[in-house]
């Protein structure tokens, strides 16, 4: 049972940060260990206790990633303790996050998206037809696929090519894309119907009559990426909806794409977490520089 505190705290960040349903959970589940390994009044947290359970943590070989986002949740939960007067001070502050090393993001090449389109188009099926239109609009606005499930029918705007997209902490931005992939989503709604029972009207994009959601899942379009993957020999643990968008994002910093655009279109709230992009454009990079550098051609053989 969720004490007083924690279910106002919870209230508090679904209505003014707008957070989603799977953070709340997360911000509950993580809370929940916390206080449960204090066992103390909630009004005399310190710090020494928070540090003590960042060390529990450790010692139970639980990942720095996973680790930091108990120790937010626990930030943010103290923030609004201190707002409210329940303590007298914050015991967070100062309370360093563990460091993480942060993995160079999995992408596919042009080839390899283009051969999952052309292999899910092949399948003759309406229901693969919109898995093909599904991984062509993620690849071509770099959507987060919790934002590709959720489209509205009103979100894309045909005539300006752009989507508006309502991303996380129900921040607006406005991607643009391509005529082609807004052409084959529009050849997409022709077959949309099938999806609906006889009468039934949706305000979404892809939805789904057997969804509780009233949309397709991203754990269905998971699996159908997988599925896809194993037949055409693509290794599927290099293939999932989020290693669309990292494409998407490599594939445009290759291409001399600002960062500062992509950073817009990606919906990053620091330019530093789009800055993971280029680390990964090396070889392009290596590329240039063995092509057009004055040296590029030089043969060093002075006589001694």
């Amino acid at each position: 049972m969720l004490g007083v505190e924690i279910e106002n705290f919870l209230a508090m960040i679904a209505a003014e940060k707008g957070v989603s349903s799977r953070t709340i959970s997360a911000y509950e589940c993580d809370l929940g260990q916390f206080l449960r390994f204090c066992n103390a009044d909630i009004s005399c947290l310190t710090k020494l206790q928070v540090e003590k359970f960042i060390q529990h943590l450790q010692e139970r070989s639980f990942a720095p990633k996973t680790v930091a986002r108990k120790l937010s949740a626990i930030r943010e939960f103290c923030k609004f303790l201190y707002s409210e007067h329940i303590i007298n001070s914050n015991p967070t502050q100062n309370i360093l996050t563990p460091k993480q090393e942060k993995p160079l993001p999995k992408f596919l090449s042009y080839a390899q998206i283009k051969e999952l389109i052309a292999a899910a188009y092949a399948k003759k099926d309406y229901r693969w037809q919109r898995v093909a239109v599904m991984i062509e609009l993620m690849y071509a606005t770099g959507l987060r696929v919790s934002e590709l499930v959720s489209l509205s029918l009103s979100a894309i705007n045909y005539n300006k090519g752009l989507i508006t997209i309502f991303g996380k902490g129900s921040k607006e931005r406005l991607v643009p894309v391509a005529s082609g992939t807004l052409d084959a989503v529009q050849k997409y709604l022709e077959s949309r119907q099938n999806f609906l029972h006889s009468a039934q009207k949706s305000n979404w994009l892809f939805p789904s009559a057997s969804s509780a959601d009233g949309h397709f899942t991203r754990d269905a379009f998971y699996k159908d990426l997988k599925n896809l993957a194993v037949e055409n020999g693509i290794n599927p643990h290099l293939v999932s909806p989020h290693v669309l968008r990292h494409s998407f994002a490599t594939h445009l910093l290759n291409n001399e794409a600002d960062l500062r655009a992509v950073q817009k279109m990606l919906g990053h709230e620091s330019i530093a977490t789009t800055e993971i992009y280029t680390h990964i454009t090396s070889s392009k990079l290596q590329q240039t520089v063995c092509t057009k550098h004055p040296l590029a051609g030089y043969k060093s053989g002075a006589k001694s």
